[in-house]
């Protein structure tokens, strides 16, 4: 997913996946190929049969992956308090710089104030 996103291809075939990989390090295409039915396979990929090969389409940005995998990974977890979880995604989100945190402080406001208060 991510050689399709860096890539920004609006359609693409697992020969295009295999000659971008393989300008970094060698890569079976059968490696790739395995690798894209997968993805389809889990409906992260849209493909239309065109001619003799498959032409492949992202149904997702890469932001809305990485939030869809995020709630994934958050329902995965057992419960905790919510002290500990807003501790941990403060951590995280420091980590990244200040304009993360004040995006997040926004968020905040926001939620306050669609909340009433």
């Amino acid at each position: 997913m991510e050689v399709v996103w860096d890539e920004a291809w609006e359609t693409f075939a697992v020969s295009d996946v295999h000659a971008a990989l393989e300008r970094r390090r060698e890569v079976a295409y059968t490696t790739i190929m395995t690798t894209v039915t997968r993805l389809h396979d889990k409906e992260l990929l849209s493909r239309e049969k065109i001619g003799r090969k498959y032409v492949y389409r992202t149904r997702m940005s890469r932001a809305e992956f990485l939030e869809a995998m995020t709630r994934e990974v958050l329902k995965s977890l057992p419960p905790v308090s919510s002290h500990t979880a807003v501790a941990l995604l403060v951590e995280r989100v420091a980590e990244s710089d200040d304009d993360e945190l004040d995006r997040l402080e926004q968020m905040i406001r926001e939620r306050r104030q669609s909340n009433g208060g």
